[in-house]
């Protein structure tokens, strides 16, 4: 789910994603000799799908990193094969057999091992929190190598009002935000480096924040044009496309005409729409109908994120919501989605309220709640079943199925991994006063995790082909500035789970079709080129781990555990984690979409 705020993809002014630190990243590869291995026997049928390679090639230059006899699933779906993978540079020089004379400055015994692409997490949330920790630990720990991200809010453009909007967020980090358009943030993490890439989509939500602010109206003709100016600025900056977040405020006082004029613009560009779309609950098949029409009037490909049938009276919807993606496509739209693999969704606690308390911005909302008769209203509407907005809070069966996640205040951390009614009990409070009053404690920025899916619902999606895995999560760490707060175990073990339980234990997928999921579909959906699969002249972004151990650990009331059985992970040529240990290489790079005019 996303932010209220525009770009501070903390949702609904809650869990908000951090943002620049003077760190720096150390690009560093430890450089150790160690004996060539041979590689395990393969039956025929292996060696019939193994690519080949000559002895001559291999032996014309030395290589800088080997992975000797793994089990290669290389991304595309196809099953896998016994291979060894070469790496020089940033690059993947060979995949076949190697012979045993063939030497690198690395090798590594992959034998009993998976060796896949790195994972590409279709919606992540990390663009502030690796200017804060490079290190990119809880993404990379799961064997992520690269994140999509800019869920309608986006980390530029940015103006001085934005700033001011985050002000006392900047403070606790003591952040410099030295950046005003993308160009400026990419230039910013290429000089500092990251333990991912990373690419971003521009928020339809952020240019409406920029040129329109917090207000309930439609953009004037004027705002009109300079907000698709400042779309077309991002697409030429390197954005992906154009992406919403339309349950929220203000996004969601975006009619589907604005929304589909700016996703022309993206389209000249090549760019796609992304779009957490304007209803996951209630309202679910007219929010679909918008999806559907936007792709056809704007003429792009969509990409509905984190794909769900939410709230306890829609559960068991999705295998409808799939058949409505299926008439689409067969239509000719060409509409794909994604998922986590949990079925609790996380976003602000403030999401709760009613999109009038919200509307204007943060400071008007604390008033809201300061003041004794409007605090009442707003308790009138949070109890009365509607249509007309994401009441996520009874959706989730009141306070019950809400748990807090993260505080940005210090003094509140002791309330992380609580419910709202646990809190109240505590507090001896009514279940809605004490969610509002945590609200104007932690000035709006608390995040939550709300219990409103079904198990079933999710599996329906994860079997479809045209559905790719997401973290909806920033990375985090066990140590350093971010380790303070939680967050939803999504943000930890996303990777892990869907292999140890959908993979291994429940065999929903095949290991192939889930590394293809986390891999090469996400990576041609979005245009990166040259990601996501494993063959000779594709970067060097590489996960290796064992599919028999491999498993999440990460927990809704103690999700800040890394998970078990990734043993290797590369980025950009580059060792991040060896042996299940993180290495000091932050080798991750912006990357650019479609779009992209070097300057």
């Amino acid at each position: 789910m996303h932010a209220l705020h525009p770009r501070v993809n903390a949702r609904a002014f809650g869990a908000r994603r951090q943002r620049p630190g003077p760190a720096s990243a150390l690009l560093v590869i430890a450089l150790l000799a160690a004996a060539g291995l041979a590689p395990s026997p393969r039956t025929a049928a292996q060696r019939r799908r193994a690519p080949s390679t000559s002895p001559a090639a291999a032996a014309a230059g030395e290589y800088d990193l080997i992975l000797r006899g793994g089990r290669v699933v290389d991304g595309t779906g196809r099953r896998s094969f016994a291979a060894d993978v070469a790496v020089r540079g940033d690059r993947i020089a060979r995949v076949g057999r190697l012979p045993a004379s063939a030497r690198a400055r690395r090798e590594i015994d992959a034998r009993g091992l998976v060796v896949a692409p790195g994972f590409i997490d279709m919606l992540g949330q990390s663009e502030q929190n690796v200017l804060i920790d490079p290190r990119a630990m809880s993404k990379v720990m799961q064997g992520v190598t690269t994140e999509v991200t800019g869920e309608g809010g986006s980390i530029a453009p940015l103006n001085e009002r934005l700033i001011k909007e985050d002000e006392a967020y900047y403070r606790r980090y003591n952040l410099d935000v030295d950046w005003r358009t993308l160009h400026e943030y990419f230039r910013r993490l290429a000089l500092q480096g990251s333990g991912v890439n990373l690419a971003t989509f521009v928020g339809a939500t952020q240019v409406r924040a920029y040129v329109v602010g917090f207000d309930n109206r439609a953009p004037t003709p004027e705002e009109l044009e300079r907000m698709k100016a400042l779309v077309a600025e991002a697409m030429e900056d390197g954005a992906l496309g154009l992406s919403t977040s339309l349950q929220y405020v203000p996004a969601r006082f975006a009619k589907t005409d604005e929304i589909v004029e700016l996703a022309k613009v993206a389209r000249r560009y090549g760019g796609i729409y992304a779009t957490h779309q304007r209803s996951e609950g209630n309202a679910l098949d007219s929010s679909l109908a918008e999806v559907f029409e936007i792709a056809r009037r704007a003429r792009i490909p969509v990409e509905i994120w984190h794909l769900k049938a939410a709230y306890r009276k829609n559960w068991g919807r999705m295998p409808s919501v799939l058949s409505k993606i299926r008439a689409a496509r067969a239509r000719g739209l060409d509409v794909t989605a994604d998922v986590y693999p949990y079925a609790a969704a996380s976003t602000g606690l403030a999401a709760c309220l009613p999109p009038w308390a919200i509307e204007g911005g943060v400071q008007k909302m604390l008033g809201r709640l300061r003041d004794p008769a409007t605090r009442q209203r707003i308790r009138a509407d949070i109890l009365r079943e509607t249509n007309e907005w994401e009441n996520i809070y009874l959706g989730s069966g009141g306070a019950q199925g809400v748990l807090v996640s993260s505080v940005v205040k210090r003094e509140l951390e002791g309330l992380q991994g609580k419910r709202i009614s646990e809190i109240a009990r505590e507090q001896g409070k009514d279940e809605l006063d004490a969610l509002f009053d945590l609200v104007l404690a932690d000035n709006g920025q608390t995040g939550a995790i709300y219990f409103m899916m079904d198990e079933g619902d999710l599996r329906a999606a994860l079997r479809e082909p045209f559905v790719s895995i997401c973290t909806d999560s920033g990375a985090r760490a066990t140590d350093g500035p971010l380790s303070g707060s939680k967050s939803h175990p999504r943000g930890w073990g996303s990777y892990p789970r869907v292999l140890s339980r959908y993979v291994r234990e429940e065999r929903l997928l095949t290991l192939e079709e889930a590394v293809h999921k986390m891999t090469g579909r996400p990576a041609a959906r979005v245009g990166l080129r040259d990601r996501g699969v494993l063959r000779e002249g594709a970067f060097a972004d590489i996960t290796v781990f064992d599919a028999g151990r491999v498993r999440d650990r990460a927990t809704f009331e103690e999700p800040n555990q890394y998970p078990e059985g990734i043993e290797y992970v590369v980025v950009n040529g580059q060792l991040e984690v060896d042996g299940g240990r993180r290495t000091t290489a932050n080798a991750g790079r912006p990357l650019r979409g479609p779009g992209y005019s070097r300057r």
